[in-house]
C-alpha cells in the first residue's frame, strides 16, 4: 500500500499515564494504585494504525468491540492512520503509547535515534506483492519485471531489495499511484499491492490478477507489528503485557470470526464494501496464522529474522549498521533466541 515507509525524527517524551501519583516525577510502575488503595479505572492508551481501517488492523478493533481490552484493565483509542501517518515517531514522542509499524521501518526508525521496540507482529508473512495480469502468463516476480510496465512506490525497502535483485533494465518503472485504473486499462501494465487490497477490488472490477508475495523472492519482514517506546516499557511493563495479551486474544476473536469487526470497520472506511473486507479477511488468515504462531501463538517474532532483516537493509543502503536483536528485542515477546 501507498505511504508506508516513513521519514522519521524526533525524541521520546514521556506521557503521564492515567491514574498515576501526580506527586512523582517519573511514571510508577503499573500496581501502584492497588499498593496505595487508589481507584483502579481502567488505563487510556492510543494506538496509531499506519493505514485506514482495513482486514489488516482486524484484530486491534475485535479487541476493543469483544471487551478483550477492558478485561485487561485497559481503555483503547484507535487512530486510523493514513500516507504517510508518522507512527513510529508519534509512539517515540508519547502521542500514543503504541502504534503499528512495519519490521523494516522499526528498524530505519531505530538507526535515527528513535526509541520503539517491537512487541507482536501480526503478519509473519509479509503481505506486500507485485499483481500483472494472468494473461500475461508470468510465473514470478522475475517474468514481471522483464517486460511491460510496473508502480512502484520509491522509497520502499522492498522496491529496493528487487531494484538491487533484478535491476530494472527490461520493465519500465513508474509512480504507484494507490489505485487500481491504470491496472485494469492496461494489460502489460503490474504494480505493487498488499494482498488484502488492490487484488481484490482488480478481481472485483472485472480483472485476473496473478499475484506473487515479495517474501517469496527472500525479504520479508515482519508487517504490522506493535510497538511501544522503551522508556514507557520500563515504566508500565504490566501495562504493556495486558496490551499485548488483549490483543492475541483479538486477533484470535477476527481470525474466528471477521464479520462483526469488519461491519465495525466498514462503518470508519466506508471506500471499502462488505464484501471486500471478508475477501481480505480471508486472503490474510494464512499469512498471519502459521505453524510457528501455532506452537508459539499469535504475533510470535523471533531473533534470527530481525538479524536477517537488519542485515539486508544494511546491504541494501538503508541502514548503516545492524543493530543486535538483544538491543530492542524483550524476551518477554519473543522467548528463547531461535
Amino acid at each position: 500500500m501507498s505511504g508506508r515507509l516513513l521519514k522519521l525524527l524526533g525524541c521520546a517524551v514521556l506521557l503521564v499515564a492515567a491514574g498515576a501519583c501526580s506527586r512523582q516525577k517519573e511514571e510508577p510502575k503499573q500496581g501502584s494504585q492497588a499498593a496505595t488503595g487508589a481507584s483502579t479505572a481502567p488505563a487510556k492508551v492510543k494506538l496509531a494504525l499506519n493505514w485506514v481501517p482495513e482486514p489488516e488492523f482486524g484484530g486491534f478493533y475485535a479487541a476493543r468491540e469483544s471487551g478483550a481490552f477492558a478485561r485487561h484493565g485497559l481503555e483503547v483509542e484507535i487512530l486510523g492512520g493514513g500516507a504517510g501517518a508518522p507512527v513510529p515517531q508519534m509512539v517515540a514522542t508519547g502521542k500514543a503509547e503504541f502504534g503499528i509499524s512495519g519490521a523494516d521501518e522499526i528498524l530505519v526508525a531505530r538507526a535515527r535515534g528513535l526509541d520503539v521496540i517491537p512487541l507482536f507482529a501480526v503478519y509473519q508473512t509479509s503481505p506486500h506483492a507485485i499483481m500483472a495480469h494472468a494473461s500475461r502468463g508470468a510465473k514470478n516476480i522475475a517474468d514481471v519485471l522483464s517486460s511491460g510496465t510496473v508502480a512502484l512506490e520509491p522509497g520502499l525497502s522492498y522496491v529496493a531489495f528487487l531494484k538491487k535483485k533484478y535491476s530494472f533494465d527490461k520493465v519500465k518503472v513508474v509512480p504507484y499511484d494507490g489505485g487500481v485504473a491504470r491496472f485494469l486499462a492496461d494489460k502489460d501494465f503490474a504494480q505493487q499491492c498488499f494482498i488484502t487490497a488492490e487484488p481484490i477490488a482488480a478481481k472485483r472490477q472485472g480483472a485476473t490478477p496473478t499475484v506473487f508475495l515479495v517474501a517469496e523472492e527472500g525479504f520479508n519482514p515482519y508487517i504490522a507489528v506493535v510497538i511501544t517506546r522503551r522508556q514507557y516499557w520500563e515504566a508500565q511493563p504490566e501495562r504493556v503485557k495486558s496490551f499485548v495479551a488483549a490483543v492475541r486474544e483479538g486477533w484470535r476473536t477476527y481470525l474466528d470470526n471477521a464479520g462483526p469487526t469488519n461491519a465495525v470497520m466498514g462503518k470508519l472506511n466506508t471506500t471499502m464494501d462488505a464484501e471486500t473486507f471478508a475477501a481480505g479477511a480471508e486472503a490474510q488468515k494464512p499469512l498471519i496464522e502459521t505453524e510457528e504462531t501455532r506452537a508459539r501463538g499469535l504475533g510470535t517474532m523471533n531473533h534470527q529474522r530481525w538479524e536477517q532483516l537488519a542485515q539486508q537493509l544494511v546491504e541494501l543502503d538503508l541502514i548503516e549498521k545492524a543493530p543486535a536483536a538483544d538491543e530492542f528485542l524483550l524476551p518477554e515477546f519473543t522467548g528463547s533466541r531461535d
